[in-house]
């Protein structure tokens, strides 16, 4: 049995761990406000620019002219796995949520025949990756330093991107984040941003006869790599609410627990307490009754 020392000590190291993480989720609660915001700002216009790409990338006929981005490189068999996770854990299952999602595709995809490598954004995940496909990882981007989601990341992460796609290193792009839904639900997401997949949608969608000028394909290879880049920002915004709402909850989860464990060591406490005070009467009555 724990002695009354070692249960104060164990006491007084849970109060100190429930001020941590109770202080945790209040830094959490804040940060997400201006993180939810700044994902919920940015959804229209992303939404509208990938409905405009996708109305034009519908009504152009894949040719010899069309943007790689679009018309693809005519191949399937390399796809390149972007997997977005934080650089920081204490987020409950927020990263390893986006990491089975991107284990169970690549697992799929293995399954076909294809070669699946992986470009890693944040540190988390890391380790499981390369531990369950190892030498697959072809390119990681940290995020440390920054406060706040800067688009100049997105812009960086796209660029290397369309690098390697015109180096031909990969064939197909598919995208893996967790978009943001309220601070108890997060959606692990899969998209395919290299090249732009039509929807079913958008192609049996009836149109009204438009004029592009100059013509589709001058428009699409201005917007195809802009959208591309947007849509890994609004990843990295939509991580950002993500992470800090399961943050918030993963903390409050583990300061309840505290508390409840700090219960049932403070009873553990008092009646060990009142059992050596019970023996010390017995030990003190009975030496009184010997003499």
């Amino acid at each position: 049995m724990a002695t009354l020392k070692v249960l104060k000590g164990r006491i007084a190291s849970v109060k100190s761990t429930q001020k941590i993480t109770r202080a945790k989720k209040m830094v959490a609660a804040a940060k997400l406000r201006r993180a939810q915001a700044a994902a919920e700002a940015a959804r229209p216009y992303v939404e509208r620019l990938e409905s405009v790409v996708q109305s034009l990338a519908s009504a152009t006929t894949i040719g010899d002219t069309t943007p790689r981005l679009l018309g693809g490189t005519g191949r399937q068999q390399t796809h390149l796995l972007v997997v977005a996770n934080s650089d920081r854990g204490l987020a409950g299952a927020f990263n390893s949520n986006i990491v089975k999602a991107a284990r169970l595709k690549a697992d799929a995809l293995i399954a076909e025949g294809k070669t699946v490598k992986f470009y890693l954004i944040g540190r988390k995940g890391r380790a499981v990756i390369a531990r369950s496909f190892p030498g697959k990882i072809i390119a990681q981007f940290d995020t440390m330093g920054t406060k706040s989601v800067e688009f100049g990341q997105a812009k960086a992460i796209a660029d290397a991107l369309f690098e390697r796609f015109e180096a031909g290193e990969f064939d197909i792009a598919h995208l893996f984040y967790s978009r943001f839904k309220s601070a108890l639900s997060q959606v692990p997401t899969e998209q395919q941003i290299i090249p732009v997949s039509v929807s079913a949608e958008s192609a049996s969608a009836e149109r009204t006869p438009v004029e592009y000028e100059p013509d589709e394909e001058s428009i699409l290879a201005d917007l195809l790599p802009r959208n591309v880049t947007i849509q890994i920002f609004k990843a990295l915004l939509e991580n950002a609410a993500s992470e800090q709402g399961a943050s918030m909850t993963a903390m409050d989860n583990a300061t309840r627990n505290a508390g409840d464990l700090i219960t049932k060591l403070t009873i553990q406490y008092n009646r060990t307490r009142q059992a050596a005070i019970t023996k010390e009467l017995i030990e003190i009555i009975s030496g009184a009754e010997a003499l």
